[in-house]
Formats: structure tokens, sequence, C-alpha cells
């Protein structure tokens, strides 16, 4: 076969695999199969090896995927980037690349331009020896267009991902807001509802159930107790123990959520079950039907353990918080009579990270000089930001506030580097935008009630940190593939730089 028609032969497969297109948003595997084909050329000597770059919205050219080469995650420093105008304007051999492994191995430099405009770049490492003819370099001018048609069509696939979930969110949000809402006539942060929903999916967790039921209890747990807007307040704040003919009103909050909650939706009919079964007992001395056993919705099982460790540990108008050991040795006792055993043992695996949630998003403002006692989490996944002693900031809460914020950051890495896809990036982004606000408003609170000096110099940090991720969330949009980079690379320096510099001053409110 004349060299012609060996690149027509692999013409031919390009374009076919074009067609084709990457449905998943794994460049790494495009780089593979591509190389693959490439391998098949006698002539044109492309080693396999290769590096994809593409531009984010902030302009700068992120390494983004690669093949044969050291994984991205074993750089030094994997994504620091280069900017768009250091792009090569046309395909030619280079003699080196602007970061990377081999920074001084020859390659083709393939720019990717879609409809004018720059989109990222390629880079495809050769023998050093290669001199291609005219009509290679032809055909690498045709690889690099195919290669542009692949690319944007796996950015178009992953917007489109992007607006799936930004409708579903809305539904989410329009849920959880209303069990919020819910929460504020008898609790004055409205922190029990995220409190009980993190208890719930924890639990969930350690009950092996399924990721779908797992995020279906994420949502739809905040609506327990919607039924309580159809309750008066003279009964639902009333700051003792309830008589006989109040708690009987009470007790219809279950069937009132059950009424409000109407629809075949199936993230309503989950609230639904959820708000109507979470008082019923495993015994079948519950309410409002007395359902007995499996008789008892799944997630109304698990919900019900979370509403009630939380309402023990809790401050109540009719009552002080109980201590934690209490609270958990009454859960024991409760095992086959108001709660399922199974889950109880699941309750137990999973009492470590609910302690830990516990702290994070507490009702009461932030002591700097109480001492935490929490139990060992289980091991994680490896992560990219590894917090060590340099960092506290000698305040207990605050220091597992931040650990809290590494192991987010840490997600969403992993979730990166394990291409865990658009979807789960967004939500790990916005439970990261979440939990920020809660840190910043719980730290705020604690400056202002013991005097903190630097409080301006704080809210504008967190001012800022928080439009940012807000940015990086709409900038998903434009480049869904690349901004999870340009998010990695601000949080780690942001985070440690914020927690080094800034919050180690607060050091000095120890011991007031």
């Amino acid at each position: 076969m004349d060299k012609r028609q060996e690149i027509l032969e692999v013409s031919k497969l390009l374009f076919e695999l074009t067609m084709v297109g990457d449905a998943t948003g794994d460049l790494d595997s495009l780089l593979e199969r591509l190389l693959g084909l490439l391998g098949n050329l006698d002539d044109i000597h492309i080693l396999p090896k290769a590096q994809l770059y593409l531009v984010s919205p902030r302009k700068t050219c992120l390494q983004v995927a690669q093949f044969g080469l050291k994984p991205i995650w074993d750089l030094d420093d994997p994504w620091q980037g280069f900017l768009v105008g250091d792009l090569p304007a046309t395909v030619a051999v280079v003699q080196r690349v602007p970061l990377g492994e081999y920074v001084s191995q020859a390659c083709f430099a393939l720019p990717l331009i879609d409809a004018g405009r720059t989109i990222g770049v390629a880079f495809l490492y050769i023998d050093s020896a290669w001199q291609p003819t005219a009509i290679e370099t032809e055909f690498m001018y045709d690889l690099s267009k195919a290669l542009t048609s692949l690319v944007s069509r796996s950015l178009v696939n992953e917007m489109l991902r992007v607006r799936e979930i930004e409708l579903e969110d809305a539904r989410s949000d329009a849920i959880r807001r209303l069990g919020a809402a819910s929460e504020y006539r008898d609790n004055d942060t409205g922190l029990h509802v995220v409190r009980m929903t993190n208890f719930a999916h924890c639990i969930a967790k350690a009950l092996g159930l399924p990721l779908e039921e797992r995020e279906t209890i994420y949502i739809t747990a905040p609506m327990h107790d919607v039924g309580k807007i159809g309750i008066p307040d003279a009964i639902l704040l009333k700051p003792g123990r309830l008589d006989q003919e109040e708690f009987a009103l009470m007790q219809q909050h279950a069937e009132i959520g059950e009424h409000l909650l109407q629809g075949n939706d199936p993230l309503i009919v989950s609230a639904r079950e959820i708000a109507g079964s979470h008082h019923e007992n495993w015994d079948g001395s519950g309410y409002p039907r007395g359902l007995k056993g499996e008789q008892i919705p799944l997630l109304g099982r698990v919900c019900s353990i979370a509403d009630v460790f939380d309402a023990l540990t809790s401050t109540r108008p009719y009552k002080e918080p109980w201590p934690v050991t209490e609270a958990v040795d009454w859960i024991h006792s409760q095992s086959g009579l108001k709660f399922d055993p199974a889950i109880v043992k699941a309750f137990d695996l999973a009492l470590p990270e609910i302690l830990r949630i516990r702290e994070l998003y507490r009702d009461d403002i932030i002591n700097p000089n109480e001492i935490l006692e929490l139990p060992e989490l289980p091991p994680r996944e490896e992560g990219w930001v590894s917090w060590d002693g340099s960092l506290t900031v000698g305040i207990d809460v605050i220091d597992e506030h931040h650990r809290y914020l590494f192991d987010l950051t840490n997600d969403l890495f992993n979730t990166v580097k394990n291409k865990r896809g658009i979807r789960q990036v967004a939500r790990v982004l916005k439970a990261l935008d979440h939990y920020a606000k809660v840190h910043f408003r719980a730290e705020e609170l604690m400056m202002k009630r013991f005097g903190y000096g630097r409080l301006p110099e704080q809210l504008h940090q967190h001012e800022v940190f928080e439009k940012k991720l807000e940015e990086f969330y709409r900038e998903l949009h434009e480049n869904p593939v690349a901004v999870p980079f340009d998010v990695l690379v601000y949080l780690k320096d942001w985070l440690i730089s914020h927690i080094a510099v800034e919050d180690s001053q607060l050091r000095a409110l120890v011991g007031q």
C-alpha cells in the first residue's frame, strides 16, 4: 500500500470515529483511540504519547487529558496552565511544549479551532528523526480538524448534561426550600433539617443503599416535617410538654404533610412517604397508621432515627439537649420497638460521621475554647490536599470545619480523577459552595461575639470566595471539561493560604 493509500485508509477510520463521536467526555480514552489509529501508519512516526489542553473560560490552557505519559495527578504542578496567546497558531512540529513531563521532546502541535475560536491544542509526540513531508503535514491538518470535531462534540454533550443537572437541581431545591421553611417556625436557625438530612444520608450509606436511593433521601428528607406548616403556633412553640389533646393535634402534621405532597413525581412520592411514615414504629405503636415492620417505607425508617437523634441532642422549647451517649443508649434500647434493628446497626456504623456533622452544623455560636473529642472517621479516598498540624488555628471546631472543606476539595479531585462525570462534579461543587457559606457564617458569628478585630478582612475574603465559586458554577456552561481543573487549582491555593495567613490569627480568641 503506498503512502497516499495508507493515509486514505486511516482518514476513513478517522471519519468513522468522528461520526461515532465521544459521548462520554472521557478525553483520555479519545487520545488512546486516536493514537491506536495512528499506530497503523508505518511512515507517520507518531509515538504513543499525547497531551490534550483545553482553554478555560478564564483564558488559561489547562491539561485535561493525556495518554502514554505520567498521569496528570502524579505531576508536581499538573494544572499551572499557560496563556491562550502562547498556543501555536497552526499545525506544526515544535521542539518544546509549554508544560508537562516531556517538555523537550519533538511533537506535532494540533490547534483545535472551532468556528474561528481556539478551544485547545493537542500535542502528539513524534520520533525526533522524522521529517514529515508535505503530504504528511497536510494529513496532520485533516487530523487537527477531525480531533477538533471530536472534542467539540464531547464539550457539547457535557454542556447538555449541565443543563439537565440544572433542571434537576431546580426541582430538588424547591423541595428542600419548602422543607426548610417548615423548620423555621420552631427552629431559629433551620439547621435541624440540614443535620437530620445529612444524618439520614450517612445512615443510608452505612446501610448499603445504592447511590440513587441515597441521593433521593438527601433531596427528600428535608420534607419530613413539612406538615408542621398546618400546626398552630400555640402548640408548635409551646415552651413545655404538650398535653394529650395538644399532642394529638401535633400528630396530625404527618398526615398534613402527606396531603401537601400530592403528585406522581418520584421525588414527591419519596417525600410523601417520608413525611407520612417517619413517626411510625417498628412494633406498630407509631402514628398516623400504626404501620409495623417492613410495612413502613424504608426511607421513612431511616429518617426516623436521624430525626430522633437530632431532636434528642438539640435544644427544644420544652427540654435541654441530651448528652450524646445517653441519646445513643436510648436509640439502642428502642431497637426492635421504635426502630428497625438493621437501621440501628447502620446508625452505629455511621455514628463517627454523624457526630462530626453535629459539630459542622451546630446551632450555637462556636466557643474558641471548646475541646472536641470526636471518634476517628473511616478511611477516605486518597486526597490531593492534605491536612497537617501546621494548619491548625488552635480552635477545635474551626479546625474541624477546615478539615471538612479539605475533604470536599478532595471529593472534587477524586470525582475528576476517576471520571465520575460532570453530574457528580456539579453536585460536589454545589455541596462545597453550600458548606462554605455555613462555615463562613459560623466563623463570622464567633468573631462578632468575641470582638475579633480582623472581622472586616475576613468578611471580604469570604465574599470573594463565595463569588468565585458561583462564577465557576456558571462557567460549567462554557467548558464543563476544563472548569473542574480550574476550580481545583483555585481551591488548593485559596484554602491553604487563607487558613495559613488569615485564619491562623484566630488564635487570638483562645483564652478569652
